[in-house]
């Protein structure tokens, strides 16, 4: 359709100017005038530039076509199709216009006609061919387009999948952290109402305690007085007593000097009639009856005298206390008080198993030289406790806490004390500044609390320069403890959390004797290398109850104690004693998984000169190590309830050994053997074959 458009217009625009060189006046050569026109180069046919200007042709009716009137020409030939101008071109004389109207027209042959039309035709093809490209090339941009906008749509349907896959992923994010506070939520006011409950409980108990002990104090009270109204009645009774005998003996007295009747000589006596005499000392004169009155009151004075001492002496204490010298004890004597006393020369004090939930400020005001205080199992809180209540105790050396509701450690306590107990009490937090001028503690105990590494603070131990033992056994520590003090000798941590012992843990205890660490969740993967290997004076490790497969390694070279007992130990490495210094002289390795193949030749090495006491008991050996017949300082060897079945010559006393008997038990019942198969030599380095135990045995 294009091509055929663009040759209508074609022969349109050539119509168009045939129309209008009609139109136009003629001069006498016939030509079309045209005007004065300027040319346009130097000659005709040439452009400004000096080119060729296109050949212009105009179509000239042959002879044997009739003209049609000017007016109709233009519409006929715009209505006519390219086709029937080809097949009419014949009946036209194509001649060429010219550029100088000066020109002569002259026609064009069917030749050039012919090239003009193929020309023409080419042109079309080109244009057509041209239009083609074009609609491809904008197919192809349009594919392109298409491809881009596919490809562009995937990469957003990709962002939008991954953004509604990682939104989802949010929202379940969102959803599980939403639960898992709402769990918290819900734990934490389980725990609020667990906490309220256990607030209220507590305090209606105290309520309750309250009144127990204020109903207690008035029933104390209630019969202080009882007792002393019935004091006050015995000794007006005593009185009433003394004076009534008095007055009966003044009657009788008197009666026997005037008031005798006469005596008639004629008539018996009536003693019936009279009143019986009180006996009296036969030869008693009236002066040796004054005496002796007198000696009486003077008595009862003194007993009046002593009860009162011995009330004074009480001090003012309850029931249930008793004092010796200067210590007084009023362990459970149900006190709900803090008792008044003053005492100024009492050393000692014990209220242990009372009910004691406070300390006053002046509480020790009338005992200022207590050197040792015993407060255990009462209900002491951290708020309870006054901040000066021992502020003045100049000489306190000894301070126990135990059993108690206690959340810290009681502040402002006397630089003097050198023992403190707070076990088992409800410690959260250990501050800096807990154990300040305690500079002379060496025992603090602090077993059975809520502590850990998360709330004791590194710089907590760092007063106590002259700590010596220190228990924290019973807590929640996962790790060692930061901050020991550089003077410690014994360090407890028994049923901790204890995963990991990492190598710094030790670095500042170089003084460090004894380490319990039993009931623990050490494995020996998690003991580095360097965390004791080093220390001089490390003699005793506990590491029964924890997680073990293997002895462990780098241990201290000092060590002579080792506790392993409990574990999964099924293998002793070899030489893993060999570099201790002197040798390890204690090795308990009771109730583990040794096997026939889990002691090794070398296992003992370096321990036969030293070791003293050798526990294999309850494993599951099936013979007896080798090495042990090499241990010449052996004094206690158990082997009982394991699978051994037979005891050779030579596998626990070496015959060669020519010095004293060292042995001095040796325990391997409930094995698999047969008493009457050993020989008698096996055992010849034992002192007296009274110290083997062999029965009983198992059965097969």
């Amino acid at each position: 359709m294009r091509w055929w458009l663009v040759a209508a217009s074609l022969w349109l625009l050539v119509v168009v100017t045939i129309a209008q060189a009609r139109n136009r006046p003629h001069n006498q050569d016939g030509e079309i005038h045209r005007g004065k026109r300027k040319k346009d180069g130097p000659g005709p046919g040439r452009t400004r530039a000096g080119r060729s200007r296109p050949l212009k042709i105009r179509l000239v009716p042959g002879p044997s076509m009739a003209v049609e009137p000017r007016e109709n020409q233009g519409k006929t030939l715009v209505m006519k199709s390219y086709k029937n101008l080809q097949e009419q071109h014949s009946s036209y004389n194509v001649i060429s216009v010219p550029n100088d109207p000066g020109e002569p027209v002259t026609p064009l042959t069917q030749e050039e006609i012919q090239r003009i039309l193929w020309r023409e035709e080419e042109e079309h093809r080109e244009e057509e061919e041209r239009l083609r490209k074009k609609d491809e090339a904008r197919k192809k941009r349009r594919k392109q387009r298409k491809e881009q906008a596919e490809k562009q749509r995937k990469i957003v349907e990709g962002k939008r999948r991954e953004e509604e896959k990682a939104l989802r992923l949010q929202v379940e994010k969102e959803e599980e952290e939403w639960r898992r506070h709402m769990a918290a939520e819900e734990k934490r006011r389980e725990e609020e109402e667990r906490r309220r409950q256990d607030e209220e409980d507590k305090r209606r108990k105290e309520a309750a305690e309250r009144e127990a002990r204020e109903k207690e104090r008035k029933l104390e009270e209630e019969r202080w007085r009882q007792e002393e109204l019935l004091r006050e009645e015995l000794l007006a009774l005593v009185e009433e007593e003394e004076e009534e005998k008095e007055k009966v003996e003044e009657v009788w007295l008197r009666g026997d000097v005037f008031e005798m009747p006469p005596k008639e000589p004629e008539e018996p006596e009536e003693p019936d009639l009279l009143p019986a005499p009180i006996p009296r000392p036969p030869a008693a004169t009236e002066a040796e009856l004054k005496e002796m009155e007198a000696a009486e009151e003077e008595a009862e004075e003194e007993e009046e005298e002593e009860e009162v001492v011995v009330v004074e002496n009480r001090g003012g204490l309850p029931p249930g206390c008793d004092i010796s010298d200067v210590t007084l004890t009023c362990d459970n004597a149900k006190l709900t008080y803090f008792p008044p006393l003053s005492i100024p020369e009492l050393k000692s004090l014990s209220l242990e198993g009372n009910n004691i939930s406070s300390i006053p400020a002046e509480a020790f005001n009338g005992i200022p030289n207590l050197e040792w205080i015993n407060l255990k199992k009462n209900k002491l809180t951290s708020n309870s406790i006054d901040a000066k209540a021992f502020k003045g105790l100049k000489m306190l050396s000894r301070l126990y806490l135990d059993g108690n509701l206690l959340e810290a450690v009681p502040a402002d306590l006397p630089p003097t004390l050198q023992e403190l107990k707070i076990n088992e009490n409800r410690l959260r937090r250990i501050h800096k500044n807990s154990f300040q001028d305690l500079s002379s503690l060496v025992i603090l105990e602090l077993e059975g609390n809520l502590l850990s590494e998360g709330n004791l603070d590194p710089l907590a131990f760092a007063p106590l320069i002259q700590l010596s033992y220190l228990r924290l056994g019973r807590n929640h520590f996962r790790t060692i403890p930061q901050g020991l003090p550089i003077s410690l000798l014994e360090l407890y941590l028994e049923n901790n959390l204890i995963e990991e012992i990492s190598e710094t843990a030790f670095n500042r205890t170089h003084s460090l004797n004894v380490v319990s660490l039993r009931h623990n969740r050490l494995d020996e993967t998690r003991i580095a290398p360097l965390a004791w290997f080093n220390h001089r004076n490390l003699e005793s490790i506990d590491l029964s109850h924890n997680d073990l497969y293997l002895v462990p390694s780098y241990l201290p070279k000092s060590l002579v104690h080792l506790v392993l007992v409990g574990n999964n130990i099924e293998r002793i490495p070899g030489y893993v004693f060999a570099h201790m210094e002197p040798g390890i002289e204690y090795l308990y390795l009771s109730y583990n998984k040794l096997d026939g193949e889990a002691i090794e030749p070398e296992s003992f090495f370096g321990s036969y000169q030293s070791m003293v006491e050798l526990c294999l008991d309850h494993n599951q050996l099936i013979a007896v190590p080798s090495g042990i017949n090499e241990m010449t300082n052996l004094h206690f060897l158990r082997l009982n309830d394991n699978s051994i079945r037979s005891i050779p010559d030579e596998s626990i006393c070496d015959p060669n050994h020519s010095g004293d008997s060292t042995m001095v038990a040796l325990r391997l019942e409930n094995n698999y053997m047969d008493p009457q198969k050993i020989s008698p030599t096996a055992f010849s380095c034992v002192r007296s074959s009274s110290s083997v135990v062999l029965k009983p045995q198992k059965t097969k």
